[in-house]
């Protein structure tokens, strides 16, 4: 696979972002139905490999390096959308998720912890 190091990323798409001490911009993916999957981080790097691959690319702030969504685990995030908010600090992409988004083996990192139930 490709080094995500290796991507630069637009300076005009660069210049919108607004980044963290860290560099990064959270980055929430939501599968094609609308059910949020997951949220990580991004820096210009993994941005520009996303964009490039439309394979969801992120930066691990535990492991302290980029990894690709389903490389090792082959649960895979073809990226169909990707867009930034109005104030430049998050990135929502749109996937087409195969296998579970969570790293527990659920379909969702969201599903395990409700807090206010859902009563619509």
């Amino acid at each position: 696979m490709s080094n995500p190091a290796d991507y630069e990323l637009d300076p005009q798409i660069a210049a919108q972002l607004k980044r963290n001490e860290q560099g990064l911009v959270p980055a929430i993916a939501q599968a094609d139905s609308g059910e949020v999957l997951m949220l990580a981080w991004m820096d210009d790097h993994a941005l520009a490999h996303t964009l490039a691959t439309r394979m969801g690319t992120y930066f691990s702030r535990s492991r302290g390096e980029y990894w690709i969504k389903g490389e090792t685990s082959g649960n895979i995030q073809e990226v169909l959308g990707v867009r930034l908010d109005c104030d430049g600090d998050t990135i929502v992409l749109t996937v087409r998720q195969r296998g579970p988004a969570c790293h527990t083996g659920d379909r969702t990192c969201f599903d395990s912890r409700v807090l206010l139930k859902d009563e619509s």
